[in-house]
């Protein structure tokens, strides 16, 4: 997740977003920046929503795919589609806390000492809490999933590596990558099918892992052996990353300029999104096309791909992304004191976004517990949601809930998360021990 950010107030301004000078260091009792953990705190949110349909709904327990047009319905995708907001924020904003880190006066090799093991420590919880959170077993055979927190502390690690550079230099590495990488989409590599199919070579298990989803295979080269699933290949959200690192030049301007850039910026990503998607050419390798009613070749045009994420896909998430940043600025304070109740709405959100690690972390089994809490409680069976991983062929018949279950069950448990949270994020305000940075 993101590293400790300063806060909305300002801080020293460098001649120009990308400057190849390092950040200038502000004070070091600097808080955090609320329009960004606000943002942070709202997708955190809605990713809980998506967990909770992966748990609860019950086509999403059969395997289908909410963005399959021929099959889906509109609130289905639209509920399936908002989360894909989620994980481009969450790794962008990472690099921009990075970038923040030294502006509170971190050093360039201290910030690179930590983006290492900071990005070891993620890894480490991808195939411990979190897969033990998703599967409820510890049945090694399946050794987890590559997910996002998995491609956050790698892309970590790769920063570490990339900070020592000009920042004009990251930032171009950054861009080019998300722009560039979908001509890679022409290459393919043979998965593992099974116990009965030949081990991929060691140059195609790299390949699934740098930019071919929904793989697996095992570890080693043999089966038996830990067999690991491919769902958040590294290119390009190393990329990512390193956008969003010089993305955060811009939190060094005065509030005026600031907003204007994150204008342009949003703006300008978002109208090439459309331009290129109504071009139908390059960005994605899934093309859109007109459909049975006017609504769903609408959904056919947003129906981007997300594994792994596609320009356009970057593009359709992250300009919007930066206008709301730009919007929760322009936010007067006296104004948000005037309005108590979109005062209490903005703190519920921003807690949140103050201990994004923490909330992830705690998500997965509320979300799962949830889940076997409401079959139990509707006589369904729950021992399949305990069974071994490898082994698993799909739960028994007559399992999950429709879209209300889906979203009483998600509301519930941000709500029980919320006090713990809030807790937490006291916590992380009133004391300065090294491990808060690492959760």
């Amino acid at each position: 997740m993101s590293v400790s950010l300063p806060s909305t107030t300002e801080v020293p301004r460098p001649p120009a977003p990308l400057a190849d000078s390092p950040p200038q260091p502000a004070s070091p009792g600097r808080g955090r920046i609320d329009s960004i953990d606000l943002l942070r705190g709202i997708v955190m949110v809605v990713m809980m929503l998506d967990h909770t349909r992966d748990f609860v709904h019950r086509y999403a327990l059969q395997g289908f795919d909410p963005t399959d047009l021929p099959h889906t319905s509109v609130k289905l995708f639209f509920t399936r589609w908002i989360t894909h907001f989620c994980a481009p924020i969450f790794v962008f904003l990472a690099g921009t806390g990075a970038y923040l880190q030294v502006a509170r006066g971190k050093t360039m090799n201290q910030l690179s000492r930590f983006l290492f093991t900071r990005g070891l420590w993620l890894v480490v919880l991808e195939f411990t809490a979190v897969r033990i959170s998703v599967t409820f077993n510890v049945d090694y055979r399946f050794l987890g999933a590559m997910q996002v927190i998995w491609a956050i502390g790698v892309s970590m690690i790769v920063l570490a590596v990339l900070v020592q550079l000009p920042l004009r230099v990251v930032g171009v590495f950054g861009v080019a990558m998300i722009a560039l990488h979908n001509l890679l989409d022409r290459f393919h590599v043979q998965g593992w099918q099974g116990p009965q199919s030949p081990v991929p070579s060691v140059w195609a298990k790299l390949y699934i892992i740098l930019h071919q989803a929904f793989e697996a295979f095992p570890v080693l080269w043999f089966f038996p052996s830990p067999v690991v699933f491919v769902l958040y290949p590294l290119i390009p959200w190393i990329g990512v990353m390193a956008a969003g690192y010089a993305f955060g030049s811009i939190y060094q301007m005065n509030a005026e300029q600031r907003r204007r850039w994150l204008v342009v910026m949003g703006s300008g990503a978002t109208v090439l999104f459309l331009v290129l998607r109504s071009i139908n050419h390059y960005g994605d390798p899934s093309h859109w096309s007109e459909q049975s009613t006017p609504t769903f070749t609408f959904l056919s045009f947003l129906n981007v791909t997300k594994y792994p994420p596609s320009l356009l896909f970057l593009l359709m998430t992250l300009g919007p992304a930066m206008l709301a940043l730009a919007l929760f600025e322009s936010n007067k304070p006296a104004a948000a004191r005037s309005d108590s109740f979109w005062n209490r709405i903005r703190t519920f959100f921003v807690t949140f976004g103050r201990v994004p690690l923490f909330f992830y972390l705690l998500q997965w089994p509320t979300a799962h517990f949830i889940s076997v809490i409401v079959h139990l409680v509707a006589g369904k069976p729950v021992r399949w949601m305990f069974g071994s991983s490898i082994n698993f062929n799909g739960p028994p018949p007559g399992v999950g809930f429709n879209l209300a279950v889906v979203y009483a069950c998600w509301i519930a448990g941000v709500l029980l998360l919320y006090p713990l949270c809030k807790w937490f994020a006291g916590v992380k305000a009133r004391r300065r021990d090294w491990w808060l940075s690492y959760l």
